[in-house]
């Protein structure tokens, strides 16, 4: 079956459209049928066949190539968008409710406006989407969103010094644990483990299973271990460099030594295990 993969966001989730016929190329722009109504996307993935079993049904159609007027009302949107988003602010502070506003879409068609904020907890805006129906007389939707949703409609640069892997070219988010900080050697301090938006970060995820993979041939902390110059004990471990700090039952009181992991025998592995103590002290980093 045919197929064209149009995405609406720069890192959004490629969605899979009935061509109908219209041959596309990447980048171009076109109009298709969500269930929000027609929504104006950037093809990701042009004209391809696909098998049927790998395609969830029914699938909705394009309706045309993007003309030069569906790029102007695009664009209108867009600041549609901004003066929705500071009249909407107006509003929150008026009811003077206990949320954050984050984004603001119009549809493509003009039928819905959507209003992304964030909340510690519910609120009750009921007489806020009232007055912002009146306001702007169309359907109106608040929805209520997390901090790594935030932090990925909002952008910025991470303490590596790059651009936000949410909003460079992450799809999703996946779990995080403070397990897998643990696993890769890390200092369980919330401020070396999290990201902009306070919650762990998201390259420890990605770059789990490379860690665990080293730790299937290196020797963890406390394991101990033959070594040329004795029996010992590790105290320390670099997983990318493949050493061992060790030190020596026969000087305990001397400086550890390191060696390569594969200058040593293990004796007996260490266990890499997160107290419930610590859990309970950055569970608040594992939340959504």
């Amino acid at each position: 079956m045919e197929i064209v993969g149009i995405k609406f966001k720069d890192t959004g989730k490629v969605y899979y459209f009935d061509p109908k016929g219209i041959k596309m190329q990447l980048g171009d722009k076109a109009i298709v049928e969500t269930a929000r109504g027609l929504e104006c996307g950037e093809v990701a993935l042009a004209n391809k066949n696909v098998a049927e079993e790998n395609i969830v049904q029914p699938l909705k159609k394009v309706v045309r190539k993007a003309t030069d007027a569906d790029i102007n009302k695009v664009s209108e949107n867009a600041q549609k968008e901004k003066d929705a988003f500071v009249q909407c602010e107006q509003k929150i502070e008026e009811h003077k409710l206990e949320m954050k506003l984050v984004d603001v879409e119009i549809t493509f068609d003009n039928t819905k406006i959507l209003f992304y904020f964030t909340a510690d907890g519910r609120v009750d805006f009921r007489e806020l989407v009232k007055d912002l129906a009146g306001l702007f007389r169309t359907r109106i939707e608040l929805r209520q969103i997390g901090v790594r949703d935030e932090a990925k409609m909002i952008g910025g640069i991470g303490i590596c010094g790059r651009p936000f892997c949410c909003t460079s070219y992450l799809n999703g988010f996946q779990p995080v644990s403070i397990k897998m900080a643990k696993e890769q050697g890390l200092s369980l301090n919330p401020v070396k483990i999290s990201g902009v938006c306070g919650r762990l970060m998201c390259c420890l995820k990605y770059e789990q299973e490379a860690y665990l993979d080293l730790l299937r041939t290196t020797p963890k902390v406390n394991a101990i271990v033959n070594t040329a110059e004795g029996r010992g004990i590790v105290v320390d471990q670099n997983l990318l460099t493949g050493k061992l700090t060790v030190r020596l039952d026969k000087d305990p009181d001397a400086a550890p030594q390191v060696f390569k992991v594969s200058e040593v025998k293990v004796i007996k592995d260490g266990r890499i295990q997160v107290d419930k103590k610590e859990i309970d002290e950055l569970r608040n980093l594992e939340e959504s």
